[in-house]
């Protein structure tokens, strides 16, 4: 049974990795100041570095879209892994070993061991046949490429590479690297027979299939010569680390376009993919020789994260009545996701590999511009079936094409399109209004569970396929799987454990603002702390040295800070949660994140953006200076108001009082003077 990584180790993956190394596999950085970084944001478009990382405390902050966290953040937002993922892959990386709590376990050492070489044999093939692209037998291969308009470094680009003929060239290679027939065996790369294994791609050219992270996990040959009587296209069979349902290829190059634009665009094959990133359709990805089904919905799911903006699925299929099909298969299955979907067909009934080779670049991207919303063209589809000329035809396209147009969530497009319909089919207005009214409705169903899951325990089975399949329609039948309609979640993960929704109160101050209907409880909200104010500036710089140099205070340091009150709400809001941290201040590279979890979510990014803002100081001992300064300031501040509050009593009393509580407070009032001079005279 999986279990939640024990809290120690997370930090101890935190204190190890090493932020810098981890973001100069995507970032180019340049030095911002001691101890900080700068570099091209690489979750959202820009040309001024406004991406900023401070490795010593293990945290990053884009100033431009707001983006901040630490190293497990950062690969979580760009590989699209989850945190469990992503702590084992950086423990993996760091040789740390990863205890589980509740008794339960992570990955089975033994399985962890297979699954690693499983990954090196397929990566030293997938140098193998790139290299082999380049000799003199590939020449029909590179043909091949040339002719689909194809050069050398778009070919690189993908990874294409060339298997030679014969029976045993990638075999005995491997088999020179180490691996034993046992280990090939569960590759996929090999078949059996008689005398023993033997390649299972011979003379086709090659592509790579990459899960998200990058990492080679099968291969789709396609024939090249005549007297090879195996199927055009040859895909890896199914092995530990190759599950076709749950892979789209050309993810590793798409992902972060896919998340950056909102979009995503499935094609039918490996050139299409090609052409469409070669295009600058760069949302391009396609199903390895299986029909885009619940495993590919979940990927797209994950990688189309609702963040409030509009999100788009476009999918391409062939003219013909095999394309047509998969885009009414398709509809069935878009209630699963959270965008629009459409249906996008070129020229002619063209692919768009064929639309770039012949009409250009520009004329593939306006194919997938001109898209048409999938539930148009299957309303259409089904009122081709029926002779609209009659009215039994047009009250059998009704009953067929109502349970479409009930299907769709957004009740304005629903009402938009009910008024399409009735136009379509002549029909008055409030007699489709009633059909679509009563209409079976689709299940809801969990994110990513199918409707015939459900039916399997005990649901109902409707929905806009099943008024497909058994509607009466003279010319055709039209079946179709069963789709979903997703579940909504409203708590996120910390650490692995389920947060809880923040509580509905105005503590800080926060606007939360109106949610609307069903929304469900809304984010916090507050206003950053106004600068201009010297006094909010000073706090503001003193949180800057805290979170970003926790070691340089003293214990006399901490004990006046805790006892400091901020004016700003924010500014608190940290000061109490680097109160709840302060034990983990020691550990540089846990210091930030530990702060981060114990202060509200929207509070979290300015946390981060403190802690890796520049600080006035060129040297080592003008930091030193300016570090202390700032504390000492800060103290001050904390004094000064501590006066003006005795002054206060003392005016309140009368002057000629001798008692014992007026000296007292002429006394205090001497003390916090003294101190005050004493960090003047520190200055």
């Amino acid at each position: 049974m999986a279990g939640l990584i024990k809290r120690e180790d997370i930090d101890a993956v935190r204190e190890r990795a090493d932020l810098r190394e981890i973001v100069e596999q995507y970032v180019t950085l340049k030095k911002a100041g001691i101890g900080s970084y700068k570099g091209l944001c690489p979750f959202h478009d820009e040309r001024t570095p406004s991406f900023h990382i401070r490795p010593q405390v293990g945290t990053y902050h884009c100033f431009g879209c707001g983006e901040s966290g630490d190293v497990i953040a950062f690969l979580m937002g760009l590989e699209h892994t989850s945190f469990a993922e992503t702590v084992e892959r950086l423990a993996g990386k760091y040789g740390i070993e990863l205890r589980y709590e509740d008794g339960g376990t992570g990955p089975d050492k033994a399985e962890v061991g297979r699954r690693q070489r499983l990954l090196d044999a397929h990566k030293i093939a997938d140098e193998f046949y790139r290299e082999h692209l380049h000799s003199p037998e590939a020449q029909t291969a590179r043909e091949f490429l040339g002719g689909r308009g194809f050069t050398r470094d778009h070919a690189e680009q993908f990874g294409v590479g060339y298997a030679p003929k014969g029976w045993s060239h990638l075999l005995d290679h491997l088999r020179r690297r180490g691996f034993r027939d046992d280990e090939l065996k569960l590759t996929g790369m090999f078949s059996e027979g008689g005398r023993g294994l033997y390649d299972r791609f011979r003379g086709r050219l090659m592509w790579p299939i990459r899960d998200m992270t990058g990492n080679t996990i099968g291969f789709g040959g396609r024939r090249l010569y005549e007297d090879d009587q195996g199927p055009k296209y040859l895909n890896s069979p199914e092995t530990a680390i190759y599950k076709k349902s749950q892979v789209l290829y050309g993810i590793e190059h798409a992902k972060r376009n896919i998340a950056k634009q909102r979009q995503l665009v499935v094609v039918e094959g490996y050139t299409d993919v090609m052409a469409c990133h070669i295009a600058g359709v760069e949302t391009a990805v396609a199903t390895c020789g299986t029909a885009f089904g619940d495993g590919h919905i979940k990927i797209a799911r994950r990688l189309l994260s609702d963040d409030g903006s509009p999100a788009e699925v476009i999918f391409t299929f062939d003219g013909d009545e095999a394309g047509q099909q998969a885009a009414v298969k398709a509809f069935n299955e878009a209630n699963q996701f959270n965008a629009q979907t459409y249906i996008a067909v070129g020229p002619e009934g063209m692919d768009p590999c064929d639309v770039r080779q012949h009409r250009g670049d520009e004329a593939l991207q306006q194919v997938i511009a001109s898209k048409t919303p999938l539930v148009e063209f299957v309303v259409r589809r089904r009122l081709r079936d029926w002779d609209l000329n009659t009215v039994e035809g047009r009250i059998g396209a009704l009953k067929a094409t109502a349970p479409v147009v009930a299907s769709i969530r957004d009740a304005a497009l629903r009402s938009a399109y009910t008024r399409e319909l009735a136009g379509w089919l002549g029909a008055d207005m409030g007699q489709v209004e009633a059909a679509v009214k009563n209409a079976p409705k689709p299940v809801s169903s969990p994110a990513g569970v199918s409707q015939a899951r459900l039916s399997q325990q005990g649901g109902a089975a409707s929905g806009p396929d099943a008024s497909l399949r058994t509607a009466e329609s003279p010319r055709s039948g039209g079946q179709g799987s069963r789709g979903s309609a997703p579940g909504r979640g409203g708590r996120g993960q910390r650490n692995g454990r389920v947060e809880q929704e923040p509580p509905q109160e105005d503590y800080y101050g926060y606007d939360y603002g109106d949610p609307g209907p069903a929304a469900g409880p809304a984010p916090y909200a507050f206003q950053r702390p106004d600068t201009r104010d010297p006094a909010v500036m000073m706090e503001r710089q003193a949180l800057e040295v805290i979170l970003q140099h926790p070691t340089r205070l003293t214990a006399d340091q901490w004990e006046e800070i805790f006892s400091v009150r901020f004016s700003a709400p924010a500014h608190q809001a940290i000061h109490d949660g680097i109160r709840i941290a302060a034990a983990h201040a020691s550990d540089p590279r846990a210091w930030v994140q530990n702060v981060r979890e114990e202060v509200p979510e929207p509070i979290r990014s300015l946390v981060s953006e403190l802690a890796v803002v520049s600080l006035p100081a060129r040297t080592e001992e003008h930091l030193d200076r300016y570090c202390q300064d700032i504390l000492n300031r800060l103290v001050e501040l904390k004094i000064q108001h501590e006066k003006a509050n005795l002054l206060g009593r003392l005016q309140r009393m009368d002057p000629s009082d001798s008692s014992e509580e007026y000296r007292q407070l002429n006394a205090e009032l001497m003390e916090l003077e003294r101190r005050r001079r004493a960090l003047r005279q520190e200055e």
